[in-house]
């Protein structure tokens, strides 16, 4: 038999060091595997006289265990190293840091600034039913009988029901607020409205709308644009320009909608702007009488302005977006782009 060879591998095995993971495996090729030094102690035995087979096998067994065991106490070895290094390196004392799991969406992001522009000037936030009678959503607001978004083609009015419909702006939020509130009133109406419209890159019908209305004495045109001026530039930056265009809302008399400087092209013109340097926002104007009236509030005392604008349009253009159904289409490669949004 040859003892010597035997005698040398022990050796080795009871030599043998692993630091890391790699030097674990080269022990592992060296001693365990099929083409390892014990495997050649085995291969040997058919060159072993029989009487001699019995006790070389025992020999070999021997140093086979050996090299298990000796593998064994080196793989742990390695992990009791390991848990130690996790332990100076982390203290489980410690609170724990939050990830976020998710990113804002860029119309949660919007809206949560428009509302923070217009909190610290003094608006409150009130909120209303998306199902609204006729009263609340048209009638109360000086809408005419024969008005246009009286009918189906504009307003998805509930089945069986022509006097319920989803609200198409959050002017009614609005009525519900005067008649339960008394002057001053100085409220901003945030919430998702319906129309019934085709979808497109420039409309949709399901949007988002922020109104606002201030009612007190002495409330004049001047306090409305001096409000949205300053909004604007909150909004868009220092350098927004801002201009009113005369309209009609019949809500409103006087009534303006509101135009800001481009911030796709900084005015110069493009397809965005129709080549003219303005955006429209929004509408605005001094709150009708008969609208005061309705809501039980008397017009000769007060005077109040209202002003609304889509989310939706405030966004594209704070995020330099020209297609709005982006926005609910739920594109992860899309909503992707506004993780760091807070």
């Amino acid at each position: 038999m040859n003892t010597e060879k035997i005698e040398e591998v022990k050796a080795a095995i009871a030599a043998a060091t692993a630091k890391d993971a790699r030097e674990l495996e080269e022990y592992r090729m060296r001693f365990i595997s099929k083409k390892s030094v014990v495997g050649e102690l085995f291969a040997t035995m058919r060159t072993v006289p029989n009487e001699e087979k019995k006790a070389y096998g025992q020999l070999i067994n021997e140093v086979k265990e050996a090299a298990e065991a000796k593998f064994k106490a080196l793989i742990e070895a390695l992990e009791s190293g390991n848990s130690g290094a996790k332990q100076a390196a982390f203290d489980l004392t410690l609170p724990p840091v939050l990830t976020p799991s998710g990113a804002v969406h860029p119309l949660t992001a919007t809206r949560r600034k428009i509302i923070s522009i217009f909190e610290r000037i003094g608006f409150n936030l009130s909120e209303g039913p998306e199902i609204e009678d006729d009263w609340h959503n048209f009638s109360a607001l000086n809408f005419p009988e024969n008005h246009p978004a009286r009918e189906m083609q504009d307003t998805f009015f509930i089945e069986k029901n022509p006097d319920i419909a989803l609200r198409t702006h959050t002017s009614s939020v609005q009525v519900r607020v005067m008649e339960n509130e008394r002057p001053p009133i100085r409220t901003l109406s945030p919430g998702r409205v319906y129309r019934n419209e085709a979808i497109s890159a420039r409309a949709h019908c399901i949007f988002h709308q922020v109104e606002g209305l201030y009612i007190d004495k002495n409330v004049g045109f001047r306090d409305l644009k001096n409000t949205l001026y300053h909004f604007a530039k909150e909004m868009f930056g220092a350098s927004t320009k801002v201009r009113f265009r005369p309209s009609f809302f019949p809500f409103t008399e006087p009534s303006a909608e509101i135009d800001i400087s481009c911030q796709l092209c900084g005015g110069a013109g493009c397809n965005v702007c129709k080549g003219t340097g303005w955006v429209e926002i929004g509408g605005s104007g001094m709150v009708d009488p008969n609208v005061l009236a309705a809501s039980g509030i008397d017009p000769e005392v007060y005077t109040g302005f209202a002003f609304g604008m889509g989310i939706e349009r405030i966004a594209m253009l704070s995020y330099q977006i020209k297609d709005l159904r982006l926005f609910t289409e739920n594109d992860i490669r899309f909503l992707h782009q506004f993780s760091k949004l807070v």
